[in-house]
Formats: C-alpha cells, structure tokens, sequence
C-alpha cells in the first residue's frame, strides 16, 4: 500500500505565497513523476506542474512563473512554492504520483487534496 499525505493548503490574500508538500510512504521501490493537479468549482482537474525522479520540471500555463515544483527524492516528497496567488488559483489541489512498485508494476496514486483559497 501506498500512502500520500498532503499538507500546506489554506487561506491567502491576493499577492500572498503558500508551499504545498505531498509524501508518500509505503511499500515501493521508488518513486518516479510526481506531479500538482488542481480542480476549482465547476471546472475541470488541469495539470499545475510536473517533476521527474531526476528534477526536470515542466509547468501549466497558469503555474508559469509564479509556482515553484521540487522534489527530495531521500523523503519522497514532491513540494509546489505558490507565489503571487490571485483568486483564480483557488481551487483544491491535488498530487500524484508514479510508483514503481516492481520491475514491471508502475501505479499512480492521488492525495486526498488540500484546499486553497485566495481571497481578501
């Protein structure tokens, strides 16, 4: 069983920075991309930003610029540093995750999502 425990989410002011962090623990063997996923009221879940095992990061457009992804791999914990945070990211924000869990069984798992709200 894989296991990924969110935290970081809250109340912000427009212009304000939160950092989200997502780990997993488990039984696996490794942890391959990790990725943010976001899902506001009414609209669709879209890719905030994804990260490999080897630290290359590639964002959404809406995550260009302002979000921040990384990862410790020792930890297997995939970080989002959220910066200039305007209404429009309010929304519930969910990781996922690429585990290997043998040399021929990769599955990915979600977070149970973590609320944030940007709002004066």
């Amino acid at each position: 069983q894989v296991q990924l425990v969110e935290s970081g989410g809250g109340l912000v002011q427009p212009g304000g920075s939160l950092r989200l962090s997502c780990a997993a623990s488990g039984e696996f063997l490794a942890v391959n991309t990790m990725s943010w996923h976001r899902q506001a009221p009414g609209k669709q879940r879209e890719l905030v930003a994804f990260i490999t095992y080897g630290g290359t990061a590639n964002y959404g457009d809406s995550a260009k610029g302002r979000f921040t992804i990384s990862r410790d791999n020792a930890k297997n914990t995939v970080y989002l540093q959220m910066n200039s945070l305007q209404p429009e990211d309010t929304a519930v924000y969910y990781c996922e995750v690429l585990v290997v869990l043998s040399a021929s069984n990769v599955e990915d798992y979600w977070g149970q999502g973590t609320q944030v709200t940007v709002s004066s």
